[in-house]
């Protein structure tokens, strides 16, 4: 488990243990033996150590962005409004007013991305491969890239579970040893799947048969997202496409590296801790490692940052290296060669054009001086 991981389940927890904590000790009056005391250590929790912990965790570690800090400030205020003692959680009813005028702004904001960003994908249909790449390569603002990998997410579970949509689809450099490739993974999340739908209806139909219909059809709809979590894992984790590697890390988590932007392919043998180690003395992004296994046979350096989107594009990360388990390095080393040369000739020929191209201007602007 890489450390950023790691330390967003250890402020998940942490959050879920202070606020349960909040809930079962807090005092309903401020009238009680040691209330006070309680009320103070729980808001020191809640608006002090659950903020540090997030800007560490989340914000330095993960690298995302400082506005976020909004989120765990917001979230306590509301827990604060529901378990503070009633003198006290009157101050923060604002929650309770300003939640309207939020709701429908973000609202607003939402439809006009989902708008825009359906009409992008509506361009798109008609170009071949993976929905998602197109995305990537149309949207570089944070926000909107990751509301349309989320709508994106759709036509890509559909394009990659019927394998008539995907079969002009560019053709394997090698496989990633992972377990979503397996039949047996595939037919655990197809039985996990059905069972889970069949259970929320069962326990939900004694409330309101709609809404448990409602629950278990969505739960049921998943069957897409894992049969084409196993194809894209088993036949396409990984490719290239559009002068472009893709590495597909399951259907949750994948990459789109230009060709010109790798700087080197390894082939070797590296041990799972190595994966975990700095790559960069200027900032401490780890390497990703791709595939099962207790060693790497496969290292892939970058020229410069590159962006993992995890969680199916919510959780971007800047790496500089990625460790890789395939079943044949030597063959997708090998091949890659021709194609990080091709794209580093293809680029010098370019910038030979620019310079052909601003010396005969300039030497035009010259000649018409003269005249």
């Amino acid at each position: 488990m890489r450390r950023s991981v790691k330390y967003r389940l250890l402020f998940l927890l942490s959050a879920i243990v202070v606020y349960c904590i909040g809930f079962q000790w807090l005092p309903e009056s401020m009238q009680g033996d040691n209330a006070l005391e309680l009320t103070i250590a729980i808001a020191a929790s809640y608006f002090v150590l659950l903020p540090a912990m997030y800007a560490y965790c989340i914000i330095y570690v993960g690298q995302q962005h400082w506005w976020k800090m909004l989120l765990v400030f917001s979230l306590s205020s509301l827990m604060a409004r529901f378990s503070f003692p009633a003198e006290l959680a009157s101050y923060f009813e604002f929650i309770a007013w300003l939640r309207y005028p939020i709701i429908a702004v973000l609202f607003v904001i939402e439809l006009y991305l989902m708008v825009s960003i359906a009409k992008g994908l509506w361009q798109a249909r008609s170009l071949k491969g993976d929905p998602r790449l197109h995305i990537v390569d149309k949207y570089q603002d944070e926000r909107k890239r990751s509301l349309a990998l989320v709508l994106a997410s759709e036509p890509a579970s559909w394009y990659y579970a019927i394998p008539r949509f995907s079969r002009h689809h560019s053709s394997s450099l090698a496989h990633l040893n992972l377990y979503s490739a397996k039949v047996w993974h595939w037919l655990l999340l197809l039985a996990a799947t059905v069972m889970l739908s069949a259970l929320s209806y069962v326990l939900i139909a004694t409330w309101s048969e709609l809404v448990a219909l409602i629950v278990s059809s969505i739960l049921a709809y998943s069957v897409v997202v894992v049969t084409a979590n196993y194809r894209v894992s088993c036949h396409f984790s990984v490719y290239s496409q559009d002068n472009k590697l893709v590495l597909n890390n399951s259907m949750w988590g994948f990459m789109a590296v230009k060709l010109d932007d790798i700087e080197s392919v390894q082939h070797g043998d590296w041990a799972k801790v190595k994966a975990n180690t700095k790559v960069s003395d200027k900032a401490e992004s780890e390497a990703l490692y791709f595939g099962r296994g207790k060693a790497a046979n496969i290292l892939l350096t970058f020229k410069q940052p590159q962006t993992y989107f995890g969680a199916g594009g919510q959780l971007p990360e800047q790496i500089e290296q990625v460790f890789l388990v395939v079943d044949k390095p030597k063959e997708l080393a090998q091949s890659l060669q021709p194609l990080l040369s091709g794209a580093a000739l293809s680029t010098a020929e370019l910038d030979c054009e620019l310079t052909l191209d601003t010396e005969v201007g300039s030497e035009q602007q010259a000649l018409n001086k003269v005249s």
